[in-house]
């Protein structure tokens, strides 16, 4: 499959100029060059076969560029999806900037959580995406009301927070890496307070095994760094997601917190507090992308042979998965 790129921008409402732009790549399949055009220009054109396409919108890490995830998006595109990405320079905190997924911190407060979502950047990014389908090489092309969320990290915690139906009516499901709701005491939280979600698309949280980020952040929470306690992924799947929702847990053997990040750039990121392991992450970025595609195609798409490998991966996981749930 042939696939390219459109890009375009969102101005983020609120924010103060020049932090106020997020840059949005848009991957799709396209059809061959058919004109010299087409040939000298690059921009080609969607391939209608496969529409009107689910749209993905990867939401990343902090510090993390959007660029890290292309190795997803790509898989994300083979299968049948077109592959929202944004870059946004904002404020992380007061003084300090760097790349986001739009984290809220005003929004995650004891008395202002679930009155708006805690990131400012999705609403605006589906916005640009939506503007895409009225003209140009994806005009007509997108199924703007099938939509699902990837979060890498504190993406993937804005994703939890924010996917909620009377904001986003168009989630269909999600998927983190690495994330989960557990709020710092620096906004006001007790100590090991897990934020409730409001979640009702399917949701499946994925985390490694080995994730030092995770473990180091503990002292965020009241609780001790690295302590074997310590689990806010597991308490987030079985406290902060709704009942009548559906929820899997998916914990890969040996897996950092970085990996999923690829290229990952050292000189940014929090990566310097994992310890190296073992791990064949190649192999474990193919598990990851196999579990984020089959969850996608389940429930964005209706696959009923991605519902039986979901089934089977729910049955008979495999070596490198070190534990799955649901319910």
């Amino acid at each position: 499959m042939l696939v390219r790129t459109v890009r375009t921008a969102a101005r983020i409402p609120g924010a103060e100029p020049p932090y106020d732009t997020a840059h949005v790549t848009v991957r799709y399949p396209a059809l061959p060059p058919s004109n010299d055009a087409e040939r000298m220009s690059g921009a080609l054109r969607a391939d209608p076969a496969g529409a009107p396409y689910p749209v993905v919108v990867l939401l990343p890490g902090v510090n993390v560029a959007a660029d890290s995830y292309r190795w997803l998006a790509f898989e994300l595109v083979g299968a049948g999806f077109v592959v929202v990405g944004y870059d946004w320079v904002g404020e992380l905190f007061p003084g300090q900037y760097g790349l986001t997924p739009g984290v809220d911190m005003l929004g995650v407060g004891p008395d202002t959580y679930g009155s708006r979502p805690t990131t400012q950047a999705l609403a605006p990014v589906l916005a640009a995406v939506a503007d895409l389908n009225e003209s140009g090489a994806l005009a007509g092309l997108l199924d703007l009301d099938n939509v699902g969320l990837f979060g890498h990290s504190a993406g993937g915690t804005v994703a939890l927070q924010s996917a909620r139906p009377e904001w986003f009516p168009q989630v269909r499901a999600v998927v983190t890496f690495g994330a989960h709701t557990m709020a710092s005491q620096m906004l006001g939280h007790p100590p090991a307070t897990v934020l409730p979600t409001g979640l009702a698309a399917p949701t499946m949280i994925v985390a490694g095994t080995h994730d030092g980020v995770v473990a180091a952040s503990a002292i965020r929470y009241g609780e001790e760094a690295g302590a074997p306690a310590h689990d806010p992924v597991l308490r987030t799947w079985a406290e902060a997601i709704p009942a009548a929702t559906e929820a899997w847990l998916v914990k890969l053997a040996d897996a950092g917190h970085m990996f999923a990040a690829h290229p990952d750039d050292p000189s940014t990121g929090r990566g310097f507090l994992e310890e190296p392991t073992a791990a064949d992450d190649d192999r474990l970025r193919e598990v990851l992308a196999d579990l984020v595609v089959t969850f996608l195609l389940t429930h964005l798409a209706g696959e009923p042979a991605a519902k039986d490998r979901l089934e089977r991966l729910a049955e008979q996981p495999p070596t490198d998965i070190a534990d799955v749930r649901r319910r």
